[in-house]
């Protein structure tokens, strides 16, 4: 007897990614924050107290779920190779060039050696309208904490279209909350766009491959 297999596509959680927004499947959406990080242990005592309680008060404002996600991956050298080779190319002096191939096979070698991760932080801004006889959704990046059924949004009628800017709008209020309150604790935090989301959930489905990792705008 054989078992038919379900196609990955079911597997995945997301329906789309629309307006910096992502739609799950259930029709709860997502907003993304990348965050930058500050070195706690540097700071001073009263520096390190002010930034607990800013963060607890942050914290205790919040009337809604949050999720921290740490994203860890290998660092990709391979931009920074290809930009030394192309300086390579351009360097006259015969000794800058012997110094600049060893330092590549330095760096090559090196990191071939010795597992050399990256992190980064990020913090998802959950919203779903609340269903009848139901509390409203709140989930994680995969919407992995429960939750009820809600009608999916869809494009189309005027009235859907409509739906869909009310909740984004909602959550935009959601995620700017967070965003402000975490400036307080001296971390900044930008909203993820179409393109980025697409890359980071790309690269979750598909960790064997290798690309250039997320920046920050300043």
């Amino acid at each position: 007897m054989s078992v038919k297999s379900k196609p990955a596509q079911d597997l995945v959680p997301i329906k789309e990614v629309r307006d910096g927004v992502v739609i799950l499947k259930d029709g709860s959406m997502r907003m993304v924050l990348m965050v930058s990080t500050l070195n706690f242990a540097l700071k001073s005592e009263d520096e390190q107290a002010a930034i607990l309680i800013q963060f607890q008060n942050f914290l205790n404002s919040l009337d809604f779920s949050t999720q921290v996600f740490i994203q860890s991956r290998r660092l990709d050298i391979r931009p920074y190779l290809a930009t030394l080779q192309e300086r390579l190319k351009d360097q006259l002096s015969d000794l800058m060039r012997i110094q600049i191939e060893e330092y590549i096979e330095f760096i090559r070698t090196f990191t071939d050696s010795v597992n050399i991760m990256t992190k980064t932080f990020f913090v998802v801004v959950p919203y779903s309208s609340a269903p009848l006889g139901g509390a409203a959704q709140s989930g994680g990046l995969f919407g992995i904490f429960g939750g009820e059924k809600k009608k999916e949004i869809e494009k189309g009628s005027g009235g859907d279209v409509a739906r869909f800017e009310e909740a984004r709008s909602q959550l935009e209020q959601r995620a700017n909350v967070v965003k402000q309150g975490l400036i307080r604790t001296g971390v900044r935090a930008i909203p993820l766009g179409t393109e980025e989301l697409i890359e980071l959930y790309y690269k979750m489905f598909n960790p064997g491959e290798t690309d250039k990792p997320l920046k920050m705008e300043s």
